[in-house]
């Protein structure tokens, strides 16, 4: 189930995460410590497992749509390769998929193929026996991820 969200998370994202986002992770960071955001670096801002453990928890919020859907995919498979792992990049996915969305929107700025990716990840997230963050994705899930969900806008309703 995992491997087959990964291999979808990276054929829906292929797109984005081959485009140069315009704010990185790092820039992301940077700008959460009042620093002016680097420039976009090849071979520094890899998204690498370390990379990833270094700056996505703090610099995931700062990010436009276009760069939050860059990294989806390699968040997505990292969640997977790491469940348990202490450096808060899953809590840090987690909550970039919380409501309320922005203004511009990032959750309404995905196809509904990555949505469906997004609530196939929070659905293994929220209901694997081997997760330790069942209960944030159970909430994420609610307020974002099902039908009729509790903050997802009802046709007809203004966003």
């Amino acid at each position: 189930m995992r491997e087959d969200i990964s291999r979808r998370a990276f054929e829906v994202f292929r797109d984005d995460a081959s485009a140069m986002p315009p704010m990185t992770l790092r820039g992301g960071d940077a700008v959460d410590s009042y620093y002016s955001p680097p420039p976009y670096d090849p071979d520094v801002d890899a998204p690498t497992d370390t990379y990833l453990e270094a700056y996505t928890f703090w610099g995931l919020a700062f990010l436009d749509a276009a760069s939050w859907r860059h990294y989806l995919l390699r968040l997505i498979d990292y969640a997977f390769r790491h469940f348990d792992e202490p450096r808060m990049v899953v809590e840090g996915l987690l909550y970039s998929l919380r409501p309320p969305d922005r203004d511009p929107p990032r959750l309404a700025s995905l196809t509904p193929e990555q949505e469906s990716v997004v609530v196939a990840f929070l659905d293994e997230v929220a209901f694997a026996d081997d997760s330790p963050h069942q209960d944030l994705a159970m909430q994420v899930l609610e307020e974002w991820g099902v039908p009729n969900a509790l903050y997802r806008p009802r046709p007809g309703e203004e966003t």
